[in-house]
């Protein structure tokens, strides 16, 4: 059970939702009591509302809607900590930095970040996306020949295709060696979406 769950229910079924401006106070007091491991919020976006998560190390996660932000919220409680609020404030800059990104203010990102969720090669390779200029793209190919593992061009996708952190580390720019687009964790439409609006041809 999360922080947030101990909120929204009591022994004996649903508690009243607590005010926001008490749920702001309670994850203030959280953090400062060493209680709180990951706070979350949602942005809305043109590609879908994007649920964001982060511990004092940096940005942990940006997960899609399609992706169902209440699983990942489970995902993350059982594999960094359930000390998980929505503490809105906590995200501020990271909110900031992607609707500047979605009004075309900013074309890269400027965020501390932890990458715990990827292994120490996926880490690598979601690490090389940052590489790839705004409103360019790269091939799995080039991407694994650029981490020196030419021949992983298969697990460059899988590290694309589980990059915990999309948009901020942009695997959609990430195409195949044909030209055409490929899979994306957020769905084909938001890949397609965001090469779109650097002014790139999808």
């Amino acid at each position: 059970m999360t922080l947030d769950d101990l909120l929204t229910t009591t022994a004996v079924g649903p508690a009243t939702p607590v005010p926001p401006h008490l749920r702001d106070r309670l994850a203030a007091a959280a953090a400062d009591g060493g209680l709180l491991d990951v706070a979350y919020r949602t942005v809305d976006s043109p590609i879908g509302t994007l649920l964001l998560a982060a511990t004092d190390e940096g940005l942990l996660r940006v997960a899609f809607d399609c992706e169902g932000h209440d699983l990942v919220l489970a995902a993350l409680a059982g594999r960094v900590s359930p000390r998980i609020l929505r503490a809105p404030v906590r995200l501020d800059t990271a909110a900031r930095q992607l609707d500047e990104y979605f009004a075309r203010r900013r074309q890269a990102f400027d965020l501390p970040l932890d990458l715990r969720l990827a292994s120490p090669f996926r880490r690598t390779v979601v690490r090389q996306l940052a590489s790839i200029p705004y409103g360019g793209t790269a091939s799995y190919t080039l991407v694994a020949a650029a981490v020196g593992h030419p021949a992983a061009v298969r697990a460059v996708g899988t590290a694309c295709a589980t990059n915990p952190v999309p948009v901020v580390l942009p695997c959609h720019r990430v195409v195949r060696s044909d030209g055409t687009i490929g899979r994306y964790l957020g769905g084909t439409a938001a890949k397609q979406a965001l090469l779109a609006l650097e002014g790139t041809p999808a």
